[in-house]
């Protein structure tokens, strides 16, 4: 991302106060780890439920939403032991889309881009799910747990209508296949299922 557009971002985040897809932190010199992972799979599965493309994690803002420069993760090797840490205390296995470093007048501020939980899959981090509500970390729900794995049902895409498909949209090869597989499955229909038209 562009120094331009992480600026951008930045204002638009610093407007709206923290809330399911946006933590400030001051982390001034050093933050916990565990603590991070618990925010990073919190927000992925607000970011999952909202359906919004990332959730954030800012470094370097204090609570009044002012930019106070951080010195935290300076460095490569640092930066890699925390992806590590991160992908390995998530279930499923995930880490942050990127890392993005902004200077700015009031300070170096880092921007934690967290994509959102698989559909159908809440994430945990060490074996717990965790949530927001309001600017608190809590745990997830019984209830946004059921509603991420219900997704898989609502979006199976084998029992979506295509308006436009016609019968030159099917490959005969593929039909034949399924027919027979059909059959397999129903040896007492498989004398008219092999009658069926395409």
């Amino acid at each position: 991302m562009a120094q331009q557009q992480l600026e951008e971002t930045l204002c638009t985040l610093l407007a709206h106060p923290e809330g399911r897809i946006v933590e400030f932190k001051t982390a001034k010199n050093q933050y916990d780890e565990d603590k991070l992972g618990r925010y990073f799979t919190a927000l992925a599965n607000e970011a999952n439920l909202t359906d919004v493309d990332a959730a954030w994690i800012i470094f370097g803002v204090d609570d009044a939403r002012r930019v106070v420069g951080t010195q935290y993760l300076h460095g490569e090797n640092h930066e890699r032991q925390l992806r590590m840490k991160v992908e390995e205390g998530t279930q499923p296995s995930s880490g942050f889309r990127d890392i993005h470093e902004l200077q700015t007048t009031e300070g170096r501020v880092l921007l934690f881009e967290v994509p959102p939980a698989p559909r159908g899959i809440p994430m945990a981090w060490k074996g717990h799910y965790y949530a927001r509500d309001g600017e608190n970390l809590v745990p997830l729900a019984l209830d946004k747990i059921d509603e991420i794995r219900q997704q898989t049902l609502a979006g199976d895409w084998t029992a979506a209508v295509v308006p436009e498909a016609t019968i030159q949209h099917l490959d005969l090869a593929a039909l034949a296949k399924a027919r027979e597989a059909f059959a397999a499955k129903h040896p007492e229909a498989a004398d008219e299922i092999s009658a069926w038209t395409n």
